[in-house]
């Protein structure tokens, strides 16, 4: 639209400059006492613009491929210093565990899995970015278990709270079954590679990488359910997220950060995912080999198609469903709105680039 004004503009101009010249002595050039009005280029008129304050964040991560494709483009492509965001980015092994830090203030936004949703529903966190559908999540039987039957007073290792929990409680619960049947068993995330590996447990639930390494280094291994054994009863969505009193004070510094994600998601979601492998190994100190496994671990978004899901609905039907099988094996309080805790109108500006 400005190129179209600007070019307007300038024929105008032309044409004032015509009728100046036909009405002037060519020996004395007319007079032109008029105000001249500067044109000033696109570059010029965008560094006039107000400036938006440069600040950095504190992001917390997870260390796989779900969880740092976005940001890590959104580093590496320039996206984020275009917007004036740096970054330090904060590892942590799971959702709720980086929602405390956020609590605590030590961390401004950060990324979250399936499990740590319900916390956003029950109003801990507020959610201003979908970052992909997941299928990462996994029940993994040690040797001997092939069904979710025959975990009945088995030791199951899993994370509370979590993605984890999640996944196992929906497996339980279509076996017809529930954790009182099994002996759960809570521990991190790190803790269930190693318990499952020295045959501490007899199955666990997790998400990759943590699942691919068990399924490859564990003979015997099964994989009983993942998250596309759902598809019927939900969808398992990853997210970036705020505290609810941050989201309120720093709408500008959101749109800015989704922003740039967003382009980093339009970069990778199809194309460039070795690249984006390479660069989450850096950043994991992981192989890059096993790394661009994980790239199977989830349907990959557009920012352009998250922005144009919110504002048709279709991601709020997303959070939705969730909502409803959270509410459905009471892991929520209430049945809050989707826009209560979901900032749809944040994803809808930040994709307009």
């Amino acid at each position: 639209m400005r190129k179209k004004v600007l070019s307007l503009f300038m024929a105008a101009v032309m044409v004032v400059g015509m009728f100046a010249g036909c009405g002037a002595k060519k020996d004395e050039p007319a007079a032109n006492n008029t105000p001249q009005t500067e044109v000033k280029t696109e570059t010029e008129k965008q560094d006039a613009e107000p400036d938006v304050e440069p600040i950095t964040l504190n992001v917390a991560y997870m260390p796989n491929y779900g969880s740092l494709w976005a940001i890590e483009n959104a580093i590496a492509q320039g996206y984020l210093d275009e917007e004036k965001i740096s970054v330090n980015l904060v590892e942590f092994q799971d959702g709720p565990t980086i929602i405390a830090a956020m609590e605590s203030g030590s961390i401004d936004v950060g990324y979250i899995g399936q499990g740590a949703h319900k916390l956003c529903i029950n109003g801990q966190a507020t959610i201003f970015a979908l970052s992909h559908i997941s299928n990462g999540d996994a029940l993994i039987g040690g040797p001997g278990i092939t069904s979710v039957e025959d975990l009945a007073g088995k030791k199951v290792a899993y994370s509370s709270g979590s993605s984890s929990e999640d996944i196992l409680v929906k497996s339980l619960d279509k076996a017809g079954m529930t954790m009182d049947d099994i002996e759960a068993v809570d521990m991190d995330a790190s803790a269930i590679v190693t318990a499952m590996l020295s045959n501490g447990v007899d199955a666990c639930a997790t998400w990759s990488p943590n699942s691919l390494k068990i399924l490859e280094e564990l003979d015997g291994a099964t994989k009983l359910t993942d998250n596309m054994t759902f598809a019927d009863q939900t969808v398992s969505l990853a997210s970036w997220i705020a505290m609810p009193k941050y989201a309120e004070e720093n709408r500008d510094v959101l749109v800015r950060f989704t922003r740039a994600l967003f382009k980093a998601m339009d970069y990778a979601a199809t194309e460039h995912q070795e690249d984006t492998a390479k660069l989450v190994a850096a950043q994991t100190a992981n192989d890059e080999a096993t790394v661009y496994e994980q790239r199977g671990d989830a349907e990959w978004l557009t920012g352009k198609q998250v922005s144009a899901g919110a504002a048709d609905g279709t991601v709020e039907g997303y959070y939705e469903l969730q909502k409803q099988a959270f509410i459905a094996n009471g892991a929520v309080e209430g049945n809050p709105s989707v826009s209560d805790y979901v900032l749809l109108d944040v994803m809808i500006e930040a994709g307009q680039y």
